[in-house]
């Protein structure tokens, strides 16, 4: 599954500004942050902390204008905890990410 990241890249690229270093440690530290988002997620047991995790990954989506992030986080929020095809999905968005951008 393919995810449009262009405004995550266009975010992620206006902040680094002309510097390729400081571009691939945005990338590699909004990465580590989804993965362990995706790891609480994965994790929560019951609605509250399936919930908060939610929260938090919708969060992480909102501040680097990841839609397609957000509109994961959202299907998280009305899914039961522990929803595996919302763990896959959300998977797959990180691996299409950090393959970098099309």
């Amino acid at each position: 599954m393919v995810h449009e990241n262009g405004a995550l890249d266009a975010t992620l690229a206006a902040a680094a500004g002309e510097d390729p270093v400081l571009l691939a440690e945005l990338r590699a530290a909004f990465v580590e942050s989804l993965d362990r988002h995706i790891d609480l997620l994965g994790r929560a047991r019951c609605d509250g902390n399936w919930d908060v995790a939610a929260m938090r990954l919708k969060g992480l989506a909102a501040s680097f204008h990841a839609g397609a992030l957000l509109s994961l986080a959202d299907e998280a929020l009305a899914a039961a905890p522990g929803e595996p095809t919302i763990l896959r999905r959300l998977e797959a968005f990180r691996r299409d990410f950090s393959a970098g951008p099309a």
